[in-house]
């Protein structure tokens, strides 16, 4: 049956169509906000798998043909997921996933293509939104029907899925998911927006939320299919029993005792080493001895994880000793590194990121491509999970998702205070590869890269930190973790990651786990982020509390100007030979825009200089009275002809190369010399006279005998019969 929903978000209207396209899918959904249109499939594996994890993978793709184009390169067609795809993968991953039975272990498929873009409308809400009843109507067992919007704030007014014109005036750009009973995931960025705003934005986003979910839910109830059922596998009460009593106390004293990660890790590794040596003895007879040691694993992760939720709950510290309100030691080395532009080493606790920053030109700018425009970015930051920061072996392949998702989150964060173009007109590269890693890696990336932007010397507005934050539920009682490490994102109800300056969030990033979470708590969490990141930029003050007031030497001088539009011929010349020319001569890059607008830069300051000079050069037009340094083109029997720049020459008169009385012009200058002159006068017809004599000493006594003007101007047009020097002459005469 074709089912078709019309749901009214804010002022615009989502449309949500099954039954119609792809109907051999578990589940499908065509969705649509106004001309965005995305076809969204779920589909489960009716085998299942041995695995020890849930089988799911969620996959965005966009169609060129979506914006009217067609893919580049050699083979026409769409080639790896781009940055934008992947995170709108990431964003319905991490909406779902948690959603999903533990003991699911048919694989299961998400595929979301949008085939139609209308720039004014992003499609990632309505990929979001096509997933969640997709997956609602499919067979798919699931604890939760999701639902999704995107939220702004213009003129103190929040907007619910705003327009890409609205969103150039607004203050905030989150997209939120969530079920009818709590939110589940937050990704976006703010422009330093208050704690209070931004819960305000949160709670009346879930609202909006209800209303999708509503209308996916009477589409269920019209067309669902049954779902699948999976009983959560309770392990044996006996063996539950014997697990615990062999283990006893050697569990919490090996997680809470221990100094370090890796030293926590060792020791609990060589606990159940031991606790499973010692029951495989036992079980070496049975036939389901393989199922129970199985089983008693699942037993001493459950241990683990009470035992770090445990002491939480029942003693107020955490498993390295620290308060659920304390941040970790931070140690911050600015310059760490001797060649870059600059750099930091920035370590919180067993957390580490090493940081660097490069500045480059506007040839070194990225082109970015969507379905609807084609923009530069002046902005990069890339960021890289090494193995060896957490002790392991891996292979290095391209950043996956994970990385994807950390490095646009720390993007985000550190873009709302960087300076305009005009006042830095730099590229600006920001690399941020983790070393060392026990939570928050990112929030560790995102400290790092203000301070590294601060060592290179770029301007930014404010310093932007950021800190993850965790929450344990227990009963009634919420426990709010403050820096959190990797066993308390494993094991806790919250990731909750907040950066931003002191004046407000400039980027965050959350996934809870909860049914539901009351918007006192939510508050909670986001002020005590606000003390967190605040202790953290008192750290950061005390090493580095302002941009440097010099570039690195290794740094590119860079300076602009705003030339006439059709002054760019002049300076570019024909086939570029006078652009090419300045190059070769002062070794700067030289960048020009089609309005007008031209880049130098160079090391050498110097250099830059004398580039800048040329150019100015070219692109005014001289004035009587200014002196040139020109080089002799060529050579008349009136007198010489002065290149001033590239392109535009000037007369020496004979009578003007000495204060005394000249022969021949080759008795004072040949081809090729250089020669400093004067401008005297500009001709109606534009043409230049320039004076050598008046930059020389006056002999004393000299006097001088009168010229008409009639002979001078017939000497230059060639009245002796000599030909004319209307056009510039030949280099090769």
């Amino acid at each position: 049956m074709n089912l078709r929903k019309e749901i009214t978000v804010g002022e615009s209207t989502m449309v949500l169509e099954t039954g119609r396209v792809a109907k051999q899918a578990g589940g499908s959904v065509l969705a649509s906000l106004s001309d965005s249109v995305v076809l969204a499939t779920t589909c489960i594996d009716s085998k299942p798998r041995e695995v020890s994890f849930i089988p799911l993978v969620v996959d965005y793709r966009e169609r060129k043909s979506a914006g009217g184009k067609i893919p580049g390169g050699f083979f026409k067609r769409e080639g790896r997921p781009s940055t934008r795809e992947i995170i709108i993968c990431r964003m319905i991953d991490r909406s779902v996933r948690p959603q999903l039975p533990k003991s699911l272990n048919h694989e299961t498929q998400i595929i979301g293509t949008a085939f139609s873009a209308d720039p004014e409308h992003n499609p990632d809400v309505v990929a979001m939104n096509g997933a969640f009843a997709a997956l609602a109507l499919s067979s798919v067992p699931h604890e939760h029907v999701l639902g999704a919007v995107r939220v702004g704030r213009i003129d103190g007014r929040l907007v619910f899925n705003p327009t890409a014109s609205e969103l150039e005036n607004s203050e905030m750009d989150i997209v939120v998911s969530g079920s009818t009973a709590a939110l589940v995931m937050v990704e976006g960025e703010a422009k330093e927006v208050p704690e209070d705003i931004l819960a305000e934005a949160l709670e009346a986003a879930h609202k909006e939320i209800k209303k999708i979910i509503a209308s996916i839910k009477q589409m269920v109830k019209e067309a669902g299919k049954e779902k699948l059922v999976f009983e959560e596998a309770e392990p044996d009460p006996e063996l539950n029993d014997l697990v615990r009593g062999v283990v006893g106390d050697r569990l919490h004293q090996g997680m809470t005792e221990a100094g370090d990660k890796m030293i926590r890790k060792a020791a609990v590794d060589a606990i159940k080493e031991d606790v499973l040596a010692q029951l495989e003895e036992r079980w070496d007879a049975e036939e389901d001895a393989a199922e129970r040691l199985a089983q008693a694993k699942t037993v001493l992760n459950e241990l683990k994880r009470e035992v770090v939720r445990g002491r939480v709950v029942n003693e107020g510290l955490r498993v390295d000793g620290r308060k659920p309100d304390e941040v970790r030691a931070i140690s911050i080395e600015p310059s760490f590194l001797p060649r870059t532009h600059g750099s930091v080493l920035f370590t919180r606790g067993e957390t580490q990121a090493m940081v660097t920053v490069t500045l480059g030109t506007v040839s070194d700018e990225q082109k970015i491509e969507t379905l609807t425009e084609e923009y530069w970015s002046r902005f990069l930051l890339h960021y890289n999970f090494l193995p060896y920061s957490v002790g392991e072996v891996r292979f290095l392949r391209g950043p996956g998702r994970r990385e994807i998702g950390h490095g646009v989150l720390a993007e985000r964060a550190l873009s709302a205070v960087l300076p305009g173009k005009d006042d830095f007109p730099y590229t600006i590269r920001v690399v941020s590869d983790v070393t060392e890693s026990n939570g928050s890696s990112s929030m560790a990336t995102v400290c790092g890269g203000s301070l590294a932007l601060m060592d290179a010397g770029v301007p930014i507005k404010a310093a932007v930190a950021g800190v993850a934050m965790g929450l344990i539920k227990e009963g009634e009682d919420y426990h709010i973790l403050t820096d959190i490490l990797g066993d308390e994102d494993h094991v806790g109800d919250m990731d909750f990651k907040v950066a931003g300056t002191r004046k407000g969030i400039t980027a965050l990033q959350m996934d809870i786990k909860l049914d539901g979470l009351p918007t006192e708590v939510l508050k909670r969490a986001l002020n005590r982020a606000k003390q967190g990141r605040d202790h953290i930029l008192d750290r950061m003050d005390e090493v580095l509390e302002a941009p440097r007031a010099e570039l690195s030497p290794y740094a590119p001088r860079i300076q602009t100007l705003d030339i006439p539009t059709e002054k760019i011929r002049d300076l570019i010349g024909p086939g570029g030979k006078v652009i090419r020319g300045i190059i070769e001569e002062t070794g700067v890059s030289i960048d020009v825009e089609d309005d007008g607008h031209v880049t130098v830069a160079s090391a050498d300051l110097e250099a830059l200089e004398k580039a800048m000079k040329i150019i100015k050069s070219i692109v005014t037009d001289p004035e009587p009275g200014e002196v040139y340094t020109g080089k002799v083109v060529r050579i008349m029997n009136f007198g010489a002809f002065v290149e001033l720049t590239p392109g535009k020459d000037g007369l020496v008169h004979i009578s003007e190369l000495e204060w005394g009385r000249v022969g021949k012009v080759e008795d004072v200058c040949k081809v090729g010399d250089e020669m400093k002159v004067k401008v005297t006068e500009i001709d109606s017809q534009g043409r230049i006279n320039l004076s050598r004599r008046l930059l020389l000493d006056k002999p004393e006594g000299f006097e001088e005998r009168r010229r008409s003007p009639e002979k001078r101007d017939s000497d230059r047009r060639g009245g002796s019969g000599r030909g004319q020097r209307d056009r510039r002459p030949r280099r090769d005469q």
